[in-house]
């Protein structure tokens, strides 16, 4: 059985159940959690979250709407075979718009004007962008 070692924030807009499905979701969709692995029962994470019963059975029952996750009576959770690739793109943009979101509600509630907000993604995004890029490759010929 894998460890999720889920971070909840409880001061957040964001529902706790979203919050517990989008963290499963991204590790799904990024290797982390391989197909089979077993996740902690419901009321294993429940209690290791401290969070209701219902709220973790509710999160767990949408990944497996999702495709996701498989819940056996009795066997436990599953990871399923990692999604086709029209479903792990539809899901990574929907993970994309949940980010994009909560970055915006964040930077309202900070009180940033549209153009604050717009100047501080624009900085953070070229150094991500500058980090992204491949190396270059190294000319042998020329360091020899």
């Amino acid at each position: 059985m894998v460890t999720l070692d889920l971070r909840l924030d409880f001061r957040s807009e964001v529902p706790i159940t979203t919050q517990i499905v989008e963290q499963i979701q991204d590790r799904v969709l990024n290797g982390e959690l391989q197909p089979n692995d077993q996740l902690p029962t419901v009321r294993q994470l429940a209690a290791d979250l401290r969070v209701n019963f219902n709220t973790v059975a509710r999160a767990y029952r949408l990944l497996d709407e999702a495709g996701l996750i498989s819940t056996q009576h009795g066997r436990g959770t599953y990871v399923l075979e990692a999604p086709v690739d029209g479903q792990s793109q539809r899901l990574r943009h929907e993970a994309l718009g949940h980010l994009t979101r909560d970055y915006l509600k964040a930077a309202d509630r900070l009180g940033l004007s549209p153009a604050e907000v717009r100047t501080e993604f624009e900085s953070q995004w070229l150094r991500w962008s500058a980090q992204q890029r491949e190396p270059e490759p190294i000319d042998r010929e020329e360091n020899s």
